[in-house]
């Protein structure tokens, strides 16, 4: 069961990997950053990414058929834009599930397909505390 040093290191073994981060959507806070950021400062983009998250996982619209307890609000949330997708993976915790791993990847050499599903299961071997 890998932390998150760990969890994040094999995000960037992933193909088209640029940087990726474990954040706390509910502060912005970054708890561990590797790689790149987008526009040059991890903790800018963890607390843009955060504004994301917060809103996919505080709407309705996004939570339709509702939510099992314990688990986070939303799965993921893709981005994609001219030369890279931004995969935002909430992740399940004992606690209270506000964190997700966001991941920056290259369009051209990223799979986004294979990403969402490693990041998931990184998601689920995660642990905290």
């Amino acid at each position: 069961m890998p932390g998150i040093d760990e969890c994040l290191l094999e995000a960037m073994r992933l193909p088209g990997a640029r940087g990726a981060a474990l954040v706390d959507w509910t502060s912005g806070l970054a708890l561990g950053t590797v790689g790149e950021a987008p526009g040059g400062d991890h903790e800018t983009t963890a607390a843009e990414a955060a504004e994301l998250a917060r809103m996919a996982a505080e709407h309705g619209a996004f939570t339709a058929g509702g939510v099992p307890d314990g688990l986070p609000p939303v799965e993921d949330v893709i981005v994609s834009n001219h030369d890279s997708y931004h995969l935002l993976r909430f992740v399940d915790t004992s606690f209270d599930s506000t964190v997700f791993l966001h991941l920056w990847l290259g369009r051209e050499e990223g799979n986004l397909a294979l990403a969402r599903i490693r990041l998931g299961e990184m998601a689920a071997r995660l642990v905290l505390g």
